[in-house]
């Protein structure tokens, strides 16, 4: 039984610490979790790499299971889109996916976050560490950024649960991202998580993890707080803008007998943001879902209804490409005298399997439904740049749903001169689960990051204002029918983190890469004293 309970210790510090700490990016009010969470799989880690036994294999294994308990609650949302009926699929077909979606999704995110614990395990295993051990908590936290990072950059990466979420409703803790990027809060949380797993295998070296851990918690919170004093609310252009949301779901306005419903919707919450004194008012993505350009009675609509309100809309519908003729999700303005913008945003992160299938042939073969879910039978393209809308009353930055969860679309369209950044987005699919929080908290991020107004539209719900703090202005729950509105800033100031983007990574980056190379370089020095 002894030896049953030493076997089992190893998988259950990986899969409960796996758990935990996804549990905030849930239930953002247990945020403190995270700052202990993440302990029992450091000592796992810890105890791997200190065993010379332990393969590179098995610790590929070990991450395979850590950040496969942290996915599957990350992604437990996926469970509220069953039955996929909107989407043509009957119960059993729409069982298949949904299983596919959470399990499989979750699945391919841990295989490569997985080599997180491989690339630690070979830097660990340098003489440099084993030298300056109170290095090794600082390694971790550099092996773990990279990991987070890295799912930015294709299709495959889905940076949904990425640590600084947890810590969204304690913002002070997080605008430390106006300076280095929220990966700089991904790395104070897991240092300080390593230290006290550091601290409690090794008894003589307590005081150096304890002034460590407690030097870096205190040097993001005094960065927060700096961040916070510097701020000046009335920095900017006052303008007022206001966020629709006509509680029109997936499974209603694709249908074509619904057109009349939606039009009367968004002409009603068009003229309340009006009453309300809104300049701006920003509608849901594919609030249309027709070529706004290919349609003239939707596009002598959206003119009439901005001209009769004397206000600027910001219109999410599909435009079409003039060669081949397939489709982009975009976002135009329409002036209040009839016009429209020069500027077309279109979507530049797509969501697999909803607006494109990755590898079509090979999904239709293996698992037919999950190529059937999108909405449209062929896929749509992806924007190449972000196009800033030039309105007359300042520069807005655009982003479409899935947009908003990557740092670098909100960035560069700051760098090209956003004042405002307005977020279109088809949050229906998960219905009034925790993933309408989850995106939402996206936003709050990109707000501190870029030191902007974030005004987010959603269908279904949650539609909000974020002020460039993090903080929500006004927001509409979920499953609910009307409009939020609020007097913003167009703000041109620019925040550290937009000057210097993503060099904290950089920096990450080379320090796990010293560690990795000096490993390498005494191994292959050893393999040719051995032979000589």
């Amino acid at each position: 039984m002894k030896d049953f309970l030493l076997k089992m210790k190893m998988p259950l510090l990986l899969a409960s610490s796996g758990i935990l700490s996804s549990i905030p990016l849930v239930f953002t009010s247990l945020g403190f979790l995270q700052w202990i969470s993440f302990v029992p799989a450091a000592i796992a880690l810890i105890l791997s790499v200190n065993d010379e036994s332990v393969r590179l294999r098995k610790l590929y294994g070990r991450g395979l299971l850590f950040f496969w308990s942290y996915y599957i609650v990350t992604f437990h949302w996926f469970f509220y889109m069953y039955p996929l009926d909107f989407a043509g699929l009957n119960n059993a077909a729409s069982l298949v996916v949904v299983l596919v979606a959470c399990f499989g999704l979750s699945l391919l995110q841990a295989l490569w976050s997985a080599l997180a614990f491989v690339i630690f395990g070979v830097a660990a295993r340098s003489e440099l560490i084993k030298k300056y051990g109170f290095l090794l908590p600082f390694l971790g936290a550099s092996v773990w950024v990279i990991a987070e990072w890295w799912q930015t950059q294709g299709w495959w990466g889905v940076p949904w649960g990425r640590i600084p979420l947890g810590q969204i409703d304690a913002t002070l803790f997080v605008r430390s991202s106006a300076i280095f990027g929220s990966y700089f809060v991904t790395f104070v949380i897991v240092v300080v998580n390593f230290c006290i797993a550091f601290a409690i295998l090794n008894k003589s070296k307590r005081k150096v993890a304890a002034a460590l851990a407690v030097g870096l918690f205190c040097l993001n919170l005094v960065l927060g707080i700096a961040i916070t004093l510097s701020y000046n609310e009335n920095d900017g252009r006052p303008v007022c803008v206001a966020a629709a949301q006509g509680n029109i779901s997936s499974s209603e306005k694709w249908d074509s007998d619904s057109l009349d419903k939606t039009l009367r919707t968004y002409e009603k919450l068009t003229e309340q943001a009006a009453a309300d004194g809104a300049d701006i008012v920003v509608w849901p993505e594919t609030a249309l879902p027709y070529v706004l350009f290919g349609n003239d009675e939707l596009t002598y609509y959206v003119i009439e209804l901005a001209c009769e309100n004397e206000i600027t809309i910001i219109v999410s519908a599909f435009t079409e490409d003039s060669e081949t003729g397939q489709l982009y999700n975009s976002m135009i303005e329409v002036r209040p005298d009839g016009t429209f913008g020069e500027q077309v945003y279109s979507k530049q992160r797509l969501v697999p399997f909803g607006e494109f299938v990755p590898m079509r042939e090979i999904v239709m073969f293996v698992i037919p439904p999950l190529a059937n879910v999108g909405m449209l039978e062929e896929d749509i393209l992806a924007g190449e740049e972000s196009i800033v809308l030039e309105t007359a009353l300042g520069n807005v930055g655009c982003g479409v749903c899935f947009d908003s969860i990557y740092e670098n679309v909100m960035l560069e369209s700051v760098r090209n001169g956003a004042e405002l950044i307005a977020v279109s987005t088809n949050d229906s699919w998960f219905s009034d689960s925790a993933a309408l929080d989850m995106h939402n908290g996206q936003s709050r991020l990109r707000a501190i990051e870029t030191g902007r107004y974030v005004v987010r539209s959603a269908n279904t719900g949650i539609s909000s204002i974020i002020d460039p703090m993090g903080n929500i202005v006004e927001e509409l729950g979920a499953l609910k029918n009307g409009c939020v509105s609020s007097e913003i800033r167009m703000r041109s100031n620019t925040t550290i983190y937009t000057v210097i983007g993503n060099f904290f990574v950089v920096i990450c980056a080379v320090f796990c890469g010293v560690f990795v190379c000096f490993s390498a370089y005494s191994k292959i020095k050893c393999k040719f004293l051995k032979k000589s």
